[in-house]
């Protein structure tokens, strides 16, 4: 790895084709000094991240690309979208993505190491096909990036250009539990027993999920990512002290991110591992939580869309549902509010007129109740997410348009 500056960089770059693919760091590790170095020196060049936050180039000559669209991306008339399950995407880069660039958001070098910190996901992928083809791997060298083990460490001969750039870490704004998330909240907790294994996100309903969790021993992360709320029930003794925490990315608050850094119980891994379904299945009582946007009468969830348009992407929620369905004694929940506040919709539809994104959970839980799937005939599945899960003012309706579907005899 050669270091230089970031005035420096533009002119350290080899020759790039005309309008070259730039694999970086997503989510919440972006490589915002690095990028905007390379978005002046390149005239177009396409922009591929999973998760993109707010604060990437944007602007005519830059496409966006992504398998999981986040707001940085999100609703540009330049955005490219390619559909695929999380664990899938690695692949990509050498199909019919591969890099000529990859940009990642690193610790500064130890013992000829740098570690991917808080963002490993599809990235070691990323630069092993960018070393396959001889392209070039760029790293934004930060003092302030925990150091994490696993498949986030990363030799610096796998590097070509380092650049310092001390920088602080974003963390999510806290957010208080409101009545509904507390209620779903609870009613998931209620299902999860000790010694299971645990997918969660982030956001109110996760938050409020794992605060339900303090009371119970012997819990086990396997998780696309975590926040905060694993370091709170580290403290109140719930996990299982011999086993590591596994995730493929982190978010949060200057406190977890200190409590992560060369934490030996922490192990990042990448997304090949995290989201491999039958890895997840051999983790005894696997428990998913995920959400949806809608879920139809008949068991079917759409994550990804909104009005036609894509909003996100498959992410991991596929990969997550088959694996926990698959584990010893594991269940598969999707948790959502029966009543969407800013559309004024039901959540609960007759029939998703959108692309599916998974189908068949173990159950549905609203702030109403608990709706069962697994197991039982179609017909079945329909009455228990009307009488359940569904929101009061529009269990009527749907019950009409069951009739009409043939769901209700």
């Amino acid at each position: 790895m050669r270091i230089v500056t970031l005035d420096s960089l533009a002119s350290a770059l080899p020759p790039l084709p005309e309008e070259p693919r730039l694999v970086v760091s997503g989510n919440f590790a972006a490589p915002y000094a690095t990028l905007e170095v390379l978005d002046r020196a390149l005239p177009a060049y396409r922009l591929h991240a999973l998760n993109a936050q707010p604060g990437l180039p944007d602007r005519e000559g830059v496409t966006y690309e992504t398998a999981f669209v986040g707001p940085g991306m999100r609703r540009s008339p330049r955005l490219r979208y390619i559909p695929s399950r999380l664990s899938q995407v690695p692949r990509l880069y050498t199909a019919t993505c591969p890099p000529d660039v990859v940009v990642v958001h690193t610790t500064v070098p130890h013992d000829g190491m740098v570690s991917l910190g808080v963002e490993v996901n599809v990235l070691p992928a990323a630069i092993e096909a960018a070393r396959e083809r001889g392209a070039t791997v760029i790293a934004q060298l930060n003092p302030r990036m925990p150091y994490t083990y696993g498949d986030a460490e990363v030799s610096v001969e796998a590097i070509d250009l380092g650049v310092e750039v001390d920088a602080s870490l974003p963390s999510p704004t806290p957010l208080p539990i409101d009545d509904v998330s507390a209620s779903i909240g609870d009613r998931v907790a209620a299902r999860v027993g000790d010694g299971a294994t645990l997918q969660l996100g982030i956001g109110a309903v996760p938050d409020a999920v794992l605060s339900g969790l303090a009371g119970r021993r012997g819990l086990r992360i396997w998780s696309e990512m975590f926040s905060d709320g694993v370091l709170e029930l580290e403290r109140a003794g719930a996990l299982d002290p011999e086993a590591l925490l596994t995730s493929s990315f982190l978010f949060g608050s200057p406190e977890l991110y200190s409590w992560v850094d060369r934490n030996p119980r922490v192990s990042m891994r990448r997304t090949e591992t995290t989201n491999e379904p039958a890895l997840i299945a051999r983790n005894d009582l696997m428990t998913s939580v995920n959400t949806a946007i809608q879920v139809d009468l008949y068991a079917q969830a759409n994550a990804s869309r909104v009005r036609g348009q894509i909003f996100s992407g498959f992410g991991g929620q596929t990969d997550f549902i088959v694996g926990a369905l698959h584990s010893n004694g594991g269940q598969a929940i999707l948790a959502l509010r029966s009543w969407h506040p800013k559309a004024d919709v039901s959540t609960i539809v007759p029939l998703i007129e959108e692309p599916v994104t998974s189908f068949q959970a173990s159950a549905i839980v609203t702030e109403n109740g608990q709706a069962w799937i697994w197991g039982y005939d179609q017909e079945s599945q329909a009455r228990h997410l009307i009488r359940d899960a569904a929101h009061p003012d529009v269990r009527e309706e749907l019950w009409e348009e069951a009739r009409a579907l043939g769901l209700v005899r």
